[in-house]
């Protein structure tokens, strides 16, 4: 079996490890299998290029590791934890940007009909934080989402110029997210056991390390 293959197995299994661990509420589960998550899918995203004789994308690379480290701050509970978490999150989002900014990204979504997906997202944006702003102002944490969505943002408009799978997973880190500002912010409460953030999350992480492994570059 490829050494890849293998990884992204592991990849997999730990996946499923981490969403059984959030809706039956096992916190030593999730400290054993969230850690996991991003390092074997940047090891699995290093082997595939190694392995088709491509050198890996730093910028890609830098996007899933300062996400781990990201996962591993919001382990802990606290605003200071999750400021932390949202700053090293908000520098995954900046490398994903970079890398989408350097291959091309902005040229291929201000062509019509592309262009209507990041003024959708745009939109989306103002209408989230609208929503939830009073919420967050009294979190202190409004002027620190508004950032971070932005950057969020541009990472799903971005991706959508790189074939479906980036596309999609830039939406679901977007939809994932948005989750999150909504626990946060006691807006809503979303039926059901508490999985869907780490499945959107996953599934966002899972297509744009993938997604950009296939793509055909210009």
């Amino acid at each position: 079996m490829r050494a890849d293959r293998l990884v992204l197995g592991l990849f997999g299994l730990a996946s499923v490890l981490n969403i059984l661990a959030a809706g039956i509420g096992s916190k030593p589960l999730d400290w054993a299998t969230k850690p996991l998550l991003l390092p074997l899918l940047a090891l699995w995203y290093f082997l595939n290029q190694r392995g088709k004789g491509v050198p890996p994308t730093t910028g890609i690379l830098a996007a899933l590791l300062f996400s781990w480290a990201g996962d591993v701050a919001l382990q802990f509970e606290g605003s200071t934890a999750f400021i932390t978490g949202m700053a090293l999150f908000g520098t995954a989002h900046v490398c994903y940007v970079t890398t989408f900014v350097r291959n091309g990204a902005l040229a291929r979504v201000r062509r019509f009909p592309m262009l209507l997906v990041p003024i959708g997202y745009a939109i989306f944006l103002v209408g989230a934080l609208t929503w939830l702003w009073p919420a967050l102002s009294e979190a202190g944490l409004a002027v620190p989402m508004a950032v971070y969505g932005t950057l969020l943002s541009s990472t799903a408009a971005l991706a959508s110029a790189f074939g479906w799978r980036t596309a999609l997973g830039g939406g679901l880190f977007l939809i994932s997210d948005l989750l999150i500002a909504v626990r946060v912010a006691d807006a809503f409460t979303i039926p059901g056991p508490p999985v869907w953030v780490m499945v959107t999350y996953i599934a966002a992480q899972f297509l744009l390390a993938t997604g950009w492994a296939e793509r055909r570059p210009a």
